[in-house]
């Protein structure tokens, strides 16, 4: 990932689903003036993301206010219609806002992209979780492996808040 931490969310447009309609946002406007865990991963549906990645973050997002955090958002390169099932299935209900980047403009434009084309995925997110407080990031935690869900799980970056 080229960000760091203590660097600015760089500007990028990205995806949600509302009123039934994808609707393009600016992700700044989302982070402005807000303390906000950005989680990243390789897509909807897939088999780490929908064990562990989001289920983690939806059993722990109370404990995430209780800390501060204003809003918790997962983000990934797939569309909104799949991200906004994806939530539904998951009872993300208003604890998680399910953001798409399916051209991956936010992934590229903080260096989370990764090339699983050998499993069929194409371009992807690697799997990551960060803090940013109003812009600015406080802290990344960046898997080595998309397989894996260890120090980007909700649990494991519970502690780091």
């Amino acid at each position: 990932m080229k960000i760091k931490e203590n660097e600015l969310i760089p500007n990028s447009e990205v995806f949600i689903l509302e009123d039934g309609e994808p609707v393009k946002k600016n992700i700044e406007k989302f982070l402005k003036n807000k303390k906000t865990v950005i989680f990243g991963l390789p897509g909807a549906y897939t088999s780490v993301c929908s064990a562990k990645h989001l289920p983690g973050y939806v059993k722990n997002s109370e404990k995430y206010k209780e800390k501060g955090v204003d809003q918790i958002i997962c983000i990934s390169v797939n569309d909104p219609f799949v991200m906004n099932a994806w939530g539904k299935e998951n009872n993300v209900g208003d604890k998680i806002i399910m953001m798409g980047d399916p051209f991956l403009n936010f992934t590229k434009a903080i260096g989370a992209e990764v090339d699983k084309g050998g499993r069929g995925l194409g371009i992807r997110s690697n799997r990551y979780t960060m803090l940013v407080d109003n812009l600015k990031i406080i802290k990344i935690q960046e898997e080595k492996d998309t397989g894996s869900c260890e120090i980007s799980a909700a649990e494991n970056f519970l502690e780091l808040v």
